[in-house]
Protein backbone atom coordinates (compact mmCIF):
# COMPACT_ATOMS: atom_id res chain seq x y z
CA UNK A 1 0.00 0.00 0.00
CA UNK A 2 1.66 3.47 -1.11
CA UNK A 3 0.78 6.26 0.70
CA UNK A 4 0.55 10.30 -0.28
CA UNK A 5 -0.05 13.07 1.98
CA UNK A 6 -0.89 16.49 0.58
CA UNK A 7 -0.15 19.07 3.00
CA UNK A 8 -1.91 22.71 3.43
CA UNK A 9 -2.66 25.72 5.89
CA UNK A 10 -6.74 25.01 6.55
CA UNK A 11 -8.85 26.91 3.99
CA UNK A 12 -6.44 26.34 0.93
CA UNK A 13 -8.08 24.02 -1.29
CA UNK A 14 -6.83 20.76 -0.05
CA UNK A 15 -10.56 19.06 0.18
CA UNK A 16 -11.38 20.66 -3.49
CA UNK A 17 -8.44 19.65 -5.18
CA UNK A 18 -7.75 15.97 -3.87
CA UNK A 19 -10.16 14.35 -6.09
CA UNK A 20 -8.48 15.83 -9.36
CA UNK A 21 -5.13 14.97 -7.74
CA UNK A 22 -6.68 11.12 -7.08
CA UNK A 23 -7.79 10.96 -10.58
CA UNK A 24 -3.98 12.44 -12.31
CA UNK A 25 -2.06 10.10 -10.06
CA UNK A 26 -4.32 7.07 -10.10
CA UNK A 27 -5.03 7.08 -5.92
CA UNK A 28 -7.83 5.22 -4.67
CA UNK A 29 -8.81 6.36 -1.51
CA UNK A 30 -8.87 9.26 0.44
CA UNK A 31 -8.19 10.22 4.12
CA UNK A 32 -9.27 13.96 5.45
CA UNK A 33 -10.82 15.07 8.25
CA UNK A 34 -11.85 11.98 10.11
CA UNK A 35 -13.35 9.88 6.98
CA UNK A 36 -12.15 7.37 4.76
CA UNK A 37 -13.35 7.80 1.91
CA UNK A 38 -13.12 4.86 -1.43
CA UNK A 39 -14.44 5.12 -5.17
CA UNK A 40 -16.66 8.22 -4.34
CA UNK A 41 -18.26 6.55 -1.01
CA UNK A 42 -17.89 7.36 2.18
CA UNK A 43 -16.96 4.28 4.30
CA UNK A 44 -15.82 4.92 7.60
CA UNK A 45 -14.97 7.52 10.17
CA UNK A 46 -16.59 10.47 11.30
CA UNK A 47 -16.17 14.31 9.72
CA UNK A 48 -14.86 16.83 11.60
CA UNK A 49 -17.02 19.18 9.88
CA UNK A 50 -19.68 17.49 11.92
CA UNK A 51 -18.07 18.52 15.45
CA UNK A 52 -19.44 21.65 17.22
CA UNK A 53 -16.39 23.52 17.82
CA UNK A 54 -12.67 23.38 16.37
CA UNK A 55 -11.40 21.57 19.50
CA UNK A 56 -12.94 18.69 18.75
CA UNK A 57 -13.61 18.80 14.99
CA UNK A 58 -9.14 18.53 15.37
CA UNK A 59 -9.42 15.86 17.93
CA UNK A 60 -11.85 14.21 15.36
CA UNK A 61 -8.91 14.83 12.05
CA UNK A 62 -6.29 13.66 13.94
CA UNK A 63 -8.62 10.13 14.79
CA UNK A 64 -8.63 10.93 18.95
CA UNK A 65 -11.48 8.96 19.08
CA UNK A 66 -10.23 5.08 19.20
CA UNK A 67 -13.88 3.81 18.04
CA UNK A 68 -13.96 6.21 15.07
CA UNK A 69 -9.34 5.41 14.73
CA UNK A 70 -11.18 1.37 14.86
CA UNK A 71 -13.91 2.01 12.22
CA UNK A 72 -11.54 3.00 10.25
CA UNK A 73 -8.52 0.99 10.17
CA UNK A 74 -11.08 -2.15 9.51
CA UNK A 75 -12.27 -0.56 6.63
CA UNK A 76 -9.13 -0.13 4.86
CA UNK A 77 -8.17 -3.91 6.08
CA UNK A 78 -11.55 -4.76 4.37
CA UNK A 79 -11.08 -2.22 0.98
CA UNK A 80 -6.98 -3.19 1.22
CA UNK A 81 -6.60 -0.46 -1.32
CA UNK A 82 -3.33 0.32 -3.22
CA UNK A 83 -2.99 3.88 -2.59
CA UNK A 84 -4.50 6.21 -0.45
CA UNK A 85 -4.33 10.05 0.05
CA UNK A 86 -4.14 11.52 3.56
CA UNK A 87 -4.87 15.40 3.79
CA UNK A 88 -3.16 17.46 6.43
CA UNK A 89 -2.76 20.95 7.54
CA UNK A 90 1.47 19.62 8.11
CA UNK A 91 3.35 17.02 7.08
CA UNK A 92 3.58 16.20 10.51
CA UNK A 93 0.32 16.09 11.29
CA UNK A 94 -0.11 13.87 8.33
CA UNK A 95 2.26 11.67 9.76
CA UNK A 96 0.27 11.57 12.82
CA UNK A 97 -2.87 10.29 11.00
CA UNK A 98 -0.94 7.66 9.46
CA UNK A 99 1.02 6.29 12.60
CA UNK A 100 -2.38 6.45 14.33
CA UNK A 101 -4.02 4.19 11.73
CA UNK A 102 -1.11 1.61 11.31
CA UNK A 103 -0.54 2.76 7.79
CA UNK A 104 2.65 2.66 6.02
CA UNK A 105 4.90 5.67 5.72
CA UNK A 106 4.22 8.18 3.88
CA UNK A 107 6.21 7.85 0.73
CA UNK A 108 5.89 11.12 -0.87
CA UNK A 109 4.45 14.83 -0.07
CA UNK A 110 2.50 17.06 -1.88
CA UNK A 111 2.17 20.47 -0.73
CA UNK A 112 -0.96 22.47 -1.76
CA UNK A 113 1.32 25.13 -3.64
CA UNK A 114 2.69 22.48 -5.93
CA UNK A 115 -0.88 21.73 -7.59
CA UNK A 116 -2.80 25.26 -6.77
CA UNK A 117 -2.12 29.07 -7.95
CA UNK A 118 -1.73 32.21 -5.03
CA UNK A 119 -4.98 33.10 -6.81
CA UNK A 120 -6.86 29.66 -6.09
CA UNK A 121 -5.65 29.43 -2.82
CA UNK A 122 -6.61 33.13 -1.95
CA UNK A 123 -10.12 32.20 -2.89
CA UNK A 124 -10.57 29.18 -1.28
CA UNK A 125 -9.25 31.27 1.83
CA UNK A 126 -11.68 33.77 1.38
CA UNK A 127 -14.70 31.73 0.63
CA UNK A 128 -13.59 29.68 4.04
CA UNK A 129 -13.12 33.26 5.94
CA UNK A 130 -16.42 35.18 4.54
CA UNK A 131 -18.81 32.56 4.29
CA UNK A 132 -17.41 29.68 5.98
CA UNK A 133 -17.77 26.99 3.13
CA UNK A 134 -16.23 23.88 3.43
CA UNK A 135 -15.42 21.10 0.95
CA UNK A 136 -15.45 16.92 1.46
CA UNK A 137 -14.67 14.78 -1.56
CA UNK A 138 -17.77 12.75 -1.73
CA UNK A 139 -21.28 12.98 -3.06
CA UNK A 140 -23.79 15.15 -1.31
CA UNK A 141 -26.20 12.26 -0.97
CA UNK A 142 -23.30 10.16 1.27
CA UNK A 143 -22.49 13.70 2.82
CA UNK A 144 -26.30 14.17 3.84
CA UNK A 145 -26.03 11.19 6.15
CA UNK A 146 -23.89 12.73 8.35
CA UNK A 147 -25.13 16.60 8.23
CA UNK A 148 -28.46 18.16 8.06
CA UNK A 149 -29.53 21.95 6.80
CA UNK A 150 -25.69 22.75 6.50
CA UNK A 151 -26.15 24.34 2.90
CA UNK A 152 -24.70 21.46 1.30
CA UNK A 153 -24.44 21.94 -2.15
CA UNK A 154 -22.96 19.22 -4.98
CA UNK A 155 -20.04 19.95 -7.39
CA UNK A 156 -19.30 17.75 -9.90
CA UNK A 157 -15.62 17.09 -10.54
CA UNK A 158 -14.24 16.42 -14.30
CA UNK A 159 -10.61 15.43 -15.07
CA UNK A 160 -9.50 15.51 -18.42
CA UNK A 161 -8.85 12.69 -20.33
CA UNK A 162 -6.01 12.04 -23.09
CA UNK A 163 -7.52 13.26 -26.03
CA UNK A 164 -7.60 16.44 -26.15
CA UNK A 165 -11.01 18.66 -25.28
CA UNK A 166 -12.43 15.59 -23.96
CA UNK A 167 -13.84 15.31 -20.00
CA UNK A 168 -15.08 12.08 -18.28
CA UNK A 169 -17.22 12.54 -15.37
CA UNK A 170 -15.35 11.93 -12.19
CA UNK A 171 -16.50 11.90 -8.26
CA UNK A 172 -18.83 14.33 -6.96
CA UNK A 173 -17.54 16.61 -3.95
CA UNK A 174 -19.80 18.82 -1.90
CA UNK A 175 -19.83 22.09 -0.44
CA UNK A 176 -21.15 22.62 3.38
CA UNK A 177 -21.26 24.79 6.67
CA UNK A 178 -20.31 22.70 8.88
CA UNK A 179 -21.61 24.11 13.03
CA UNK A 180 -18.15 25.36 14.24
CA UNK A 181 -18.36 28.04 11.61
CA UNK A 182 -22.04 28.82 11.15
CA UNK A 183 -22.84 32.37 11.07
CA UNK A 184 -25.94 32.92 12.46
CA UNK A 185 -29.12 30.64 13.23
CA UNK A 186 -30.85 28.06 10.53
CA UNK A 187 -34.17 28.18 10.98
CA UNK A 188 -37.23 26.88 8.21
CA UNK A 189 -40.74 28.59 8.72
CA UNK A 190 -43.58 26.18 8.76
CA UNK A 191 -45.30 28.22 6.03
CA UNK A 192 -42.28 27.50 3.95
CA UNK A 193 -42.99 24.11 4.44
CA UNK A 194 -46.80 23.98 3.84
CA UNK A 195 -46.27 26.18 0.64
CA UNK A 196 -44.42 23.82 -1.24
CA UNK A 197 -46.50 20.89 -0.04
CA UNK A 198 -49.34 22.57 -1.03
CA UNK A 199 -47.89 23.69 -4.37
CA UNK A 200 -47.03 19.94 -5.02
CA UNK A 201 -50.20 18.46 -4.10
CA UNK A 202 -51.73 20.75 -6.51
CA UNK A 203 -49.72 19.22 -9.46
CA UNK A 204 -50.20 15.68 -8.58
CA UNK A 205 -52.37 13.62 -9.93
CA UNK A 206 -55.65 12.19 -7.71
CA UNK A 207 -54.90 14.99 -4.97
CA UNK A 208 -57.28 17.36 -4.64
CA UNK A 209 -55.87 19.87 -1.95
CA UNK A 210 -53.78 20.24 1.13
CA UNK A 211 -55.67 20.43 4.23
CA UNK A 212 -52.61 20.32 6.89
CA UNK A 213 -49.26 20.09 6.56
CA UNK A 214 -46.41 20.36 9.51
CA UNK A 215 -42.64 19.14 10.18
CA UNK A 216 -40.68 18.08 12.67
CA UNK A 217 -36.89 17.70 13.57
CA UNK A 218 -34.67 15.32 15.41
CA UNK A 219 -31.67 16.65 17.28
CA UNK A 220 -29.42 16.22 13.90
CA UNK A 221 -31.82 18.16 12.53
CA UNK A 222 -33.22 15.65 10.06
CA UNK A 223 -37.00 16.66 8.98
CA UNK A 224 -39.97 14.47 9.10
CA UNK A 225 -42.95 16.09 7.32
CA UNK A 226 -46.76 15.32 7.93
CA UNK A 227 -49.48 16.23 5.10
CA UNK A 228 -53.00 16.08 5.14
CA UNK A 229 -55.04 15.61 2.00
CA UNK A 230 -57.79 15.46 0.26
CA UNK A 231 -57.60 13.48 -2.70
CA UNK A 232 -60.01 12.89 -5.67
CA UNK A 233 -62.96 10.16 -5.69
CA UNK A 234 -62.00 7.05 -7.53
CA UNK A 235 -57.93 8.15 -7.62
CA UNK A 236 -55.42 5.31 -6.73
CA UNK A 237 -54.83 6.14 -3.33
CA UNK A 238 -51.52 4.08 -2.57
CA UNK A 239 -49.82 4.86 -6.21
CA UNK A 240 -50.91 8.84 -5.68
CA UNK A 241 -49.62 9.03 -1.78
CA UNK A 242 -46.44 7.10 -2.50
CA UNK A 243 -45.63 10.09 -5.22
CA UNK A 244 -46.40 12.68 -3.04
CA UNK A 245 -43.78 11.34 -0.66
CA UNK A 246 -41.19 11.05 -2.97
CA UNK A 247 -42.00 14.76 -4.44
CA UNK A 248 -42.09 16.39 -1.33
CA UNK A 249 -38.93 14.68 -0.45
CA UNK A 250 -37.22 15.98 -3.19
CA UNK A 251 -38.76 19.45 -3.65
CA UNK A 252 -38.21 20.35 0.05
CA UNK A 253 -34.55 18.98 -0.08
CA UNK A 254 -33.79 21.02 -3.22
CA UNK A 255 -35.32 24.05 -1.59
CA UNK A 256 -33.79 23.85 1.81
CA UNK A 257 -30.99 21.79 2.10
CA UNK A 258 -32.84 19.74 4.97
CA UNK A 259 -32.34 16.59 5.27
CA UNK A 260 -36.05 14.64 4.78
CA UNK A 261 -35.89 11.41 6.60
CA UNK A 262 -39.41 10.79 6.04
CA UNK A 263 -42.92 11.87 5.25
CA UNK A 264 -46.04 10.67 6.18
CA UNK A 265 -49.42 11.34 4.23
CA UNK A 266 -52.97 11.40 5.44
CA UNK A 267 -55.91 10.86 3.55
CA UNK A 268 -58.59 12.71 5.59
CA UNK A 269 -61.50 12.82 3.09
CA UNK A 270 -62.35 12.22 -0.59
CA UNK A 271 -63.44 15.24 -3.08
CA UNK A 272 -66.95 13.82 -5.23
Amino acid sequence: MKIYGLSGKSGTGKSYNAIELCARMDIDAIIDDGLFIHGGTILAGVSAKKQKNTIRAIKTAIFQNEEQCADVKAAIERVRPESILVLGTSDEMIDKIVAKLDLPAVSEYIQIEDITTPAQRNKAQELREKSGMHVIPAPTMQVRKQFSGYFLDPKKSFRKDKEPDTYSPGFEKTVMRPKYSYFGKYDISEKVITDITSYIVEKTPGAAQLIMAGSSADADNNMYIRAIIQAEWGCRVQTMAQALQREITEQVTNMTNFNILGVEVEIRSFKM
